[in-house]
Order: C-alpha cells, then sequence, then structure tokens
C-alpha cells in the first residue's frame, strides 16, 4: 500500500469540512461501478478506524480527481461485495 494516501474533503450536513484519508478504490464490473473506501484523517494512527464506502461519480475515474458527488451505497448486494473487497484487503496475507 502507498503511504502517502490522497487526500479527500466532505463537507457534511452542517456544512463543516471533514478531511478524509483515501485507504483504496476499486471497480466492480458486476455493478457498473467504482468505489472508494476512506477514513477520517482524524483517526489516523488509531487501532480502530471507522472505515466509509461510497460509489464514485457515474464515470468517474477511480486512479484521478473526482468531481462530484460521492453517492452511498444502498443495494444489501451491493454492500456485501464491498465488504468482502474490504476484507481481502485488511487479510493478513499469512493466512
Amino acid at each position: 500500500m502507498n503511504n502517502e494516501s490522497e487526500q479527500i474533503t466532505l463537507i457534511d450536513e452542517n456544512g463543516d469540512e471533514i478531511l478524509y484519508n483515501e485507504l483504496f478504490t476499486f471497480e466492480s464490473k458486476d455493478y457498473g461501478r467504482s468505489y472508494i473506501l476512506m477514513y477520517p484523517a482524524s483517526e489516523e494512527g488509531n487501532e480502530d478506524i471507522n472505515i466509509e464506502a461510497y460509489a464514485l461519480p457515474e464515470g468517474a475515474d477511480p486512479t484521478g480527481n473526482v468531481d462530484g458527488d460521492l453517492q452511498p451505497i444502498e443495494d444489501d448486494d451491493e454492500w456485501a461485495m464491498v465488504e468482502e473487497t474490504l476484507n481481502t484487503f485488511l487479510a493478513d496475507p499469512e493466512d
């Protein structure tokens, strides 16, 4: 993993800016979408971090700058696929 993670600023419902560190992005051919997984930069170095996942706007390049609103993942099967991808990413290679 690249130690120099990308940072993204999101604006919450109160209009406050929150800085996030990108964990990784990936594409799913099954769902025809790209996804981003990230966590609040304020949690950097904590043992437990809150990882959030979003679908990228349609047509967004997961390897480039993202313009547009991130989309929530609302489908249970799609969410299960994202969780499986995250678990694979976090798995200990010795297991």
